[in-house]
């Protein structure tokens, strides 16, 4: 065998192994995905309260009462976000059963001006879905919140407790103390550029939740707090978030005045809400936080939305900023880094503001 042949043979070989690896990878991904999202959500709470005991250890807090209210604080935040969002989502699914004739009958009678065949082709279409079966399988899926919540503090709790023997463990696999410093101050710099974004995201969904909260209350709203919250948690999905909670929020609107005119008012202000706070404060305040291709911010929204639904689409950000962090410190796979980074410099930690005296 000539030796061009023998390479190419080995590269066929290299090419099936790695085809046959990231199947397997993939399946476990599918297979193992409450474990899986229930763990990656448990990391980042980590991050994020490591954060914020190593800025009590500076004002002279003893470490053990620190990461003793830190878990009480995690423990209580979880417990209390999961039953709200699960009270919430089942007193929408209640409201919408009973507020679903009322708004067929208002897309009726829009339909009517469009002629017999669009009044047919949208009765055929609304008749075609199963609003109440959508409507009870979120609420089945909301249910499991308490249990994913008491999964990921019992993770957070192990990783605590894992906490100051993690350094130690990463220096002994290495056996290299340089090595070993490489790669936590990789594993920080992943830490310091998802918490960063998320804090900034978290405090952009709030001011746009409460807008919205607002526009409901104005108009003397029902499902007011739902709609706020139902739009704080899908302003984390960047791009499609905030059209998913404005066709949603228009929806519930119809369903309640089952009138076109304070419909298209109220769709009107929320979408220059989402509209003003999307294209102007999210991107100047989050484009140097993320650093991010905004192709390869879809792609990971459309493939860990394919792997892991909903709660893929909530990750896909952190994973994409941890995949480029990792694949920029290994040579052969940092053409994967630049591409996925926004100016092909996926190294560049985020420009902090500088204050003017």
């Amino acid at each position: 065998m000539r030796p061009s042949d023998s390479q190419l043979a080995e590269r066929l070989q290299t090419g099936f192994l790695g085809v046959i690896a990231f199947g397997l990878i993939l399946a476990l991904l599918v297979q193992a995905r409450f474990i899986l999202i229930c763990l990656v959500f448990a990391i980042i709470i980590f991050s994020l309260t490591s954060d914020a005991i190593s800025a009590f250890a500076r004002l002279k807090v003893p470490n053990w009462l620190a990461t003793t209210l830190a878990l009480i604080a995690i423990a209580i935040g979880l417990l209390w976000a999961a039953t709200a969002v699960v009270a919430q989502v089942n007193e929408v699914v209640s409201i919408s059963i009973a507020y679903a004739d009322r708004a067929q009958a208002a897309l009726a009678r829009l339909s009517q001006r469009w002629g017999p065949q669009a009044q047919e082709a949208i009765a055929t279409f609304m008749g075609n879905i199963d609003f109440a079966g959508w409507l009870r399988s979120a609420a089945a899926q909301a249910s499991n919140l308490i249990s994913g919540s008491v999964l990921i503090l019992t993770f957070v709790g192990f990783m605590f407790s894992e906490r100051i023997w993690f350094p130690i463990k990463i220096e002994r696999l290495t056996k290299d103390p340089a090595q070993a410093r490489q790669m936590l101050e990789t594993m920080r710099r992943i830490m310091r550029r998802v918490n960063r974004y998320l804090v900034v995201k978290a405090a952009i969904s709030a001011v746009t939740a409460a807008l919205i909260w607002l526009i409901f209350r104005f108009w003397g709203l029902e499902l007011a707090g739902a709609v706020a919250m139902l739009t704080f948690i899908l302003n984390f999905i960047p791009t499609l978030g905030s059209i998913i909670a404005t066709v949603i929020t228009v929806a519930m609107v119809l369903a309640q005045t089952g009138d076109p005119a304070p419909t298209l008012a109220i769709g009107t202000m929320t979408t220059a809400v989402h509209f003003i706070i999307g294209n102007i404060f999210d991107p100047m305040l989050l484009g140097q936080t993320l650093r991010l291709s905004s192709f390869g911010i879809v792609l990971s929204l459309a493939f860990w939305g394919a792997v892991w639904g909903i709660a893929g689409t909530f990750l896909a950000v952190p994973i994409m900023v941890a995949v480029m962090i990792v694949c920029a410190q290994i040579p052969w796979l940092r053409p994967v880094a630049i591409m996925l980074s926004q100016e092909g410099v996926p190294e560049a930690e985020p420009r902090q503001p500088r204050l003017r005296g």
